[in-house]
Parts: structure tokens; C-alpha cells; sequence
């Protein structure tokens, strides 16, 4: 794989899989480049809520928007810049604010692959 960049608008937004609120995914980078990492977007529509164990270490940057992650009674606001780390095998819920987010993500290993 040769070094890229990247933008939003690159990524394939699709809806999370097995979510009914307005949770889109959009990986830029994963197994199928040869990638032992995803690498991509997230579109929160307004009070989307996710409540999930980790199958994968997680890094998401929020970029618009922001979001509420909660695990194990604590709750962290991420704003515009904000960097959150869910480890594999936490339960978490995430929460976006009355505006939605855009976020970007980073996970350890394919979140697809984890989920099969």
C-alpha cells in the first residue's frame, strides 16, 4: 500500500451495521488494502445512540459536532478536537449532541473483520 489522503468525501458512508438510529460508517483504509487497521469516517445524526462492547481498540477524533462517551459510570464530552480511546472489551454508549457529529476513526484490528 502506497502512502494516501484523505477526505469525508472519500469515504462510502453506509449505516452502521445492526443500528437503527442514524449512525453511518465509512472506512478510507482496511484488510482489503492490506491494512491490519480501519481507518475512516463517522456520520452522527442529531441524539444517535450507540451502545456497544468493543471488538476492537478504538481511537475516534471528533471533528464536528460533538458526542458523550460513557463507560463504567464515566462520561467524557467530546468536542470538536477531541481525541477518545475505547479499549477492546469495554462496554460503551455514545451519545451525539442535538447537532450530530463528524468524527474519524481509527481501529486495531478491522472493525468488519472483529464484527464477522
Amino acid at each position: 500500500m502506497k502512502m494516501q489522503g484523505f477526505t469525508f468525501a472519500d469515504a462510502a458512508m453506509e449505516r452502521s451495521p445492526g443500528q437503527n438510529d442514524e449512525i453511518e460508517t465509512g472506512d478510507v483504509v482496511n484488510d482489503a488494502d492490506g491494512a491490519p487497521i480501519s481507518i475512516g469516517y463517522g456520520r452522527w445524526g442529531p441524539g444517535s445512540r450507540l451502545t456497544e462492547t468493543m471488538r476492537v481498540d478504538d481511537v475516534m477524533i471528533v471533528l464536528e459536532g460533538g458526542l458523550e462517551v460513557t463507560t463504567e459510570g464515566k462520561t467524557v464530552s467530546a468536542a470538536p478536537g477531541a481525541i477518545v480511546h475505547m479499549p477492546k472489551g469495554v462496554e460503551v454508549t455514545i451519545t451525539a449532541g442535538a447537532d450530530g457529529a463528524r468524527t474519524a476513526y481509527v481501529t486495531y484490528p478491522n472493525w468488519r473483520t472483529a464484527r464477522s
